[in-house]
């Protein structure tokens, strides 16, 4: 969602208030075998409204891959005061997605990569173990920043094209794959073209 305050009213109004080529991304992500969980600051009392709207959004026919929503627990004037007045929805998300990891071996990462709209989750996602080549926070502006690479803005759209380097196809035979595991020697990172050495005094 665009604006913390805004997400929380618009979309009752029917106002898409989402960034372009999100749904088209995520799909992609999905049909390369990875699943989806929503994570968010707002309170419990808006789950139908926040699945509504999840299910509402419509890119040319295709929409947001199904997933588990996890909302705060408490009441819409707290949740809102923390998000949006205190600005510390972090506080929750770290909370939740802590409980969630903890579920499994101590040895596997659960969150292959995260996506958010402040630094406020980028920040929640490093403490749950998150890798920064792999968080991305989208802008006002619909541009999307890579945590490890802050200089490089791109978009949904642009990161579309991009999925099978960030998101290699995972193998159906084996729910641990190697690439999953071992992301560092994936084709993209471990076999990828060397950059050309430059002579500095031709530049000069």
């Amino acid at each position: 969602c665009r604006s913390d305050a805004l997400g929380h009213i618009l979309p009752q109004f029917g106002k898409d208030w989402t960034h372009k080529g999100i749904a088209k991304l995520y799909h992609k992500i999905h049909q390369n075998g990875y699943k989806f969980l929503y994570c968010s600051a707002r309170a419990i009392g808006m789950a139908a409204i926040t699945k509504g709207y999840l299910q509402w959004v419509n890119d040319q026919g295709i929409v947001l891959p199904k997933g588990p929503v996890l909302l705060a627990p408490s009441s819409l004037f707290s949740a809102l005061h923390r998000e949006v007045i205190e600005k510390k929805p972090e506080v929750f998300k770290v909370a939740c997605l802590s409980d969630i990891r903890d579920l499994f071996n101590t040895h596997r990462q659960p969150f292959y990569a995260a996506f958010g709209n402040r630094t406020n989750d980028a920040y929640a996602y490093k403490q749950v173990g998150v890798s920064e080549a792999r968080i991305f926070t989208v802008n006002p502006k619909g541009e999307l920043i890579q945590e490890m690479a802050k200089g490089n803005k791109s978009t949904y759209s642009h990161l579309s094209e991009l999925v099978e380097h960030f998101f290699p196809v995972r193998s159906a035979e084996s729910n641990t794959p190697s690439v999953l595991v071992c992301p560092e020697f994936s084709s993209f990172s471990y076999w990828k073209e060397p950059l050309p050495e430059l002579d500095m005094t031709t530049l000069l």
